[in-house]
């Protein structure tokens, strides 16, 4: 989470320049004014320096808070922004107006850094899921080139080729999946019933209008949906309140072990069966993208709970 910035009051912007303008205005007034009232009393021209140092005065006054408010916090910004939050951010900005814009950009700072690492850890599990199918595919090359082999070890083999390359091809098309997660999608409304009328096994027992897109949803419900029938279940529940959508199934439910693991990319207990173990990591990206959640919660079976 990206660090908060201290709330300290500081007049705001409008405030500001609007009394920097004012005492452009007024100030040659009031030196005017002071000129024709003390200038027959001090003499012109101690009346004249005297006004002088107030001008000066007041300028240096004005340049200080403009300088503190203003000019200050744009450049420590800006150095921040430029190194890519590799240095500390200040712990406030000037002006209410800067506050705001310096959260904004912190929180954008946090949110690409979190991608990238996401992203890079991402591209380090590829590589290495990739290297089991690639070993499959060129030992069974090898075998293929010798001499001898039987129709049956070589219709084996070819077999052992068209699986491993399923399984690369499946990787790969995760992959460019998982990096759409991160990149919000067009925000809407969409009503549960409504999102969930393409899938008979899906029971909604409380029906509501969700604050996300229809086409977010659709791709998370048959990740949810699809673990679920993947693992045994013949039903699903959905619930819809005003700030979470809970779904339940009916299957075994997900063992103690690894309840903690189940977001994590690549981990998957079907991996014989085709699994990639890349369904729930992208539900929960495209979620957060969206600043929803998706947690694990107690029930019988496997029960989610998206809070937005």
């Amino acid at each position: 989470m990206p660090r908060r910035i201290t709330t300290k009051w500081r007049p705001p912007l409008a405030f500001v320049l609007g009394g920097t303008l004012a005492a452009v205005f007024f100030l040659p007034l009031v030196g005017i004014g002071y000129f024709r009232v003390a200038g027959s009393v001090l003499g012109w021209g101690e009346t004249a320096w005297m006004i002088g140092w107030m001008a000066f005065v007041a300028t240096a006054v004005l340049g200080y808070f403009l300088w503190r408010l203003v000019l200050q916090p744009m450049r420590s910004l800006t150095a921040f922004a430029r190194s890519e939050g590799q240095i500390d951010p200040p712990a406030h900005f000037g002006t209410p107006e800067f506050s705001e814009l310096g959260e904004a950009v912190l929180r954008m700072t946090a949110t690409l850094r979190g991608r990238e690492a996401v992203l890079r850890s991402y591209a380090d599990h590829v590589t290495h899921e990739l290297k089991s199918p690639l070993s499959a595919i060129r030992g069974a090359a090898e075998l293929l080139d010798s001499d001898g082999l039987t129709a049956q070890d070589r219709t084996k083999l070819l077999g052992n080729i068209a699986t491993a390359s399923a399984r690369m091809e499946g990787l790969l098309e995760k992959q460019k999946a998982f990096a759409r997660a991160h990149e919000p999608m067009q925000s809407g409304r969409c009503r549960l019933s409504e999102l969930v009328s393409d899938w008979p096994i899906v029971s909604v027992a409380q029906d509501g209008v969700i604050p996300l897109s229809y086409d977010m949803m659709h791709v998370v419900c048959t990740h949810l949906i699809g673990n679920a029938q993947t693992y045994g279940a013949a039903s699903v529940t959905m619930s819809c309140y005003l700030d979470r959508l809970l779904v339940s199934d009916d299957g075994p439910g997900i063992s103690p072990g690894n309840q903690a693991r189940i977001f994590e990319p690549f981990f998957t207990t079907n991996r014989d069966g085709g699994g990639t173990g890349m369904g729930l990591a992208i539900v929960q990206r495209m979620l957060a993208a969206h600043g929803a959640e998706i947690r694990l919660v107690k029930g019988s079976g496997a029960t989610f709970e998206i809070s937005f």
